[in-house]
């Protein structure tokens, strides 16, 4: 049997932004527990939005006709037995490089389902304030759980931390202990 694939999604265009090292520290757990890791950062990358035009849904062969960065990604994301998604909270939400990336997931759409119908999916955040519910951060979770919901997907855990400088969370033993063990469960 051959190890499980997990995609991990990082979304912060900051370089050593939070959710990229609690990322770094889910890819450490996945690779701890046996599995293999996709580990991609999307913060800095060419992913345009979804344009609507319903090309992808011309045939299940068709794909996406947009022609970015996302390009190469559908095929990492077929390939992962699990994602999981690593935002900063901007705006009471996740960052507008994950959203892009999870609204062109809609091209991977078949009868059986979404891109997602079906993986282990997790959810890593950061954002500044101490409270999950005054910096938005609830607002992310609630997004990533209505999505999971409705593209039939397994949620394995979600967790977030507060962190206000890129670096600062490396002081916060227990959510990189989290984030490591998020990891591990995905496999």
């Amino acid at each position: 049997m051959s190890p499980k694939r997990v995609l991990i999604v990082a979304s912060s265009p900051r370089k050593n932004g939070n959710s990229t090292i609690l990322a770094k520290k889910a890819a450490e757990g996945v690779a701890a527990a046996g599995g293999e890791v996709d580990f991609v950062n999307i913060g800095n990358m060419k992913i345009a939005p979804c344009t609507a035009c319903d090309a992808c849904r011309v045939s299940e062969e068709a794909g996406c006709v947009i022609d970015d960065d996302m390009r190469p990604l559908y095929q990492k994301i077929k390939e992962a037995h699990g994602v999981v998604f690593a935002s900063p909270v901007y705006w009471f939400n996740m960052s507008a490089q994950m959203k892009c990336f999870i609204d062109r997931t809609y091209a991977e759409h078949t009868d059986e389902g979404y891109a997602l119908t079906g993986k282990d999916v997790g959810v890593i955040l950061t954002y500044e304030d101490k409270d999950v519910y005054v910096s938005g951060g609830v607002n992310a979770l609630r997004s990533f759980m209505d999505i999971f919901a409705y593209v039939r997907a397994n949620t394995v855990g979600m967790l977030y931390g507060s962190a206000g400088k890129a670096g600062d969370i490396q002081g916060d033993e227990k959510v990189l202990q989290e984030a490591y063990e998020l990891g591990s469960k995905m496999v």
